[in-house]
């Protein structure tokens, strides 16, 4: 009776899944699997700022890979899934940070090279730091590090390299480095008169220029012309050469002996501004520095603040550790020195300073999709000639 009980009850039909449970299992497993995948391997994000110009442009969405050097595991585990700092559509943190783990890295297949366009964490939306950039980055708020602000840059310098620039153009370790093909500078178009601004400069993709009455490099008031500053590539200045119109084409850069206020790092021992710019060393782990005044400006947040380094200050000419001065200090991981394409619009490393390994989150690989944000018509809204285009 009892084997004949079992089988009658081994034999009895499963209970059909009502539509709503098999709705509510369909969303968790694809929440789940794009929690992984977005995680693991590669992530969408969008552009919101010209200063990649003119290589990546505003609405811009790319998939950026997270194995090219390995993906990091997470630092806040209290988040609504698929959320960054805060909830879709409105300012309610997305997250709570009353427990943090340590951050490990998975093997990637490559390190940050130079050249790389690689989207990383804001590292000065750190609790110590935040407030001081206000000025440069506006709306800066403190966040762990794997959920503050993502930006996107072109590494220009690795760990171990002297970066320097000079008249506008990046050398490392004393040479001269090879510019992006599609770098933006700024220019001063003399034209005598208003243009069509609309047919002359959009027609030629040019989206950033500004009418401007002065006569570049020149203090005599009577020599004044009207003309344009505009931040194109240098193959679109040279064709702006071209119309009748256009007197002169002269490209605008920062002289050497003037000194440019908010750059990296606040020193008035340095007299340098974004076209003019360095020498720096970028430091590598396990590099050892003697502190001097100038060191203290370069590398005293990262000893305070990216190190994990606890009980630091900082002083004028020193730096402390539970009240003794340090003489020296070695570094305890690799850092970057990232730059925008859009040299003369972009707030970077010139402006903020190193960023550490640990902030690294993936390389940039393609754009799949790319909308004007301000389009001439409804018909141009898709920028046809940039879906899956390679990012170089």
């Amino acid at each position: 009776m009892e084997i004949a009980n079992a089988m009658k009850i081994s034999t009895e039909p499963a209970k059909k899944k009502s539509a709503f449970r098999e709705w509510i299992d369909s969303v968790l497993f694809a929440v789940t699997a794009a929690v992984i995948i977005r995680w693991l391997f590669f992530s969408a994000f969008v552009i919101p700022t010209p200063s990649m110009e003119n290589t990546l442009l505003v609405g811009d969405y790319l998939f950026v890979s997270r194995i090219h050097y390995g993906t990091t595991t997470p630092i806040t585990p209290l988040q609504v899934p698929l959320t960054h700092q805060t909830i879709w559509g409105t300012s309610i943190p997305s997250y709570l940070d009353w427990i943090q783990l340590p951050q490990f890295r998975l093997p990637g297949i490559t390190d940050v090279k130079r050249g790389d366009v690689v989207v990383f964490n804001l590292p000065v939306e750190h609790p110590d730091l935040y407030s001081k950039y206000g000025s440069v980055l506006p709306d800066l708020k403190p966040h762990p590090t794997d959920l503050r602000s993502n930006y996107i840059k072109r590494c220009v310098a690795i760990s171990g390299d002297k970066l320097e620039v000079r008249n506008g153009q990046v050398y490392v370790n004393g040479k001269a480095e090879t510019n992006p093909p599609r770098i933006q500078s700024e220019y001063f178009v003399s034209t005598g008169a208003p243009v069509n601004e609309l047919n002359i400069f959009r027609k030629n993709g040019i989206t950033d220029y500004s009418p401007f009455t002065e006569t570049y490099n020149d203090t005599i008031t009577d020599n004044d012309e009207f003309g344009y500053i505009v931040k194109t590539t240098a193959d679109l200045a040279s064709k702006l050469k071209g119309y009748d119109f256009v007197k002169r084409v002269e490209a605008v850069l920062m002289p050497k002996e003037l000194k440019e206020p908010q750059l990296f790092p606040a020193s008035e021992q340095l007299h340098w501004n974004k076209d003019n710019y360095g020498p720096v060393l970028v430091p590598t782990k396990g590099m050892k520095v003697s502190l001097t005044s100038q060191n203290i400006a370069l590398y005293g947040e990262i000893i305070k603040s990216y190190d994990g380094n606890e009980n630091v200050g900082i002083e004028p000419n020193r730096i402390t550790q539970n009240g003794k001065p340090l003489e020296s200090y070695t570094f305890k991981q690799d850092y970057y020195f990232m730059m925008g394409d859009n040299r003369h619009n972009s707030a970077d490393s010139r402006y903020w300073g190193f960023v550490p390994k640990d902030h690294i989150v993936g390389k940039a690989i393609f754009v799949w999709m790319s909308l004007d944000p301000n389009p001439t018509s409804f018909v141009n809204k898709i920028r046809w000639d940039r879906i899956f285009r390679v990012i170089n």
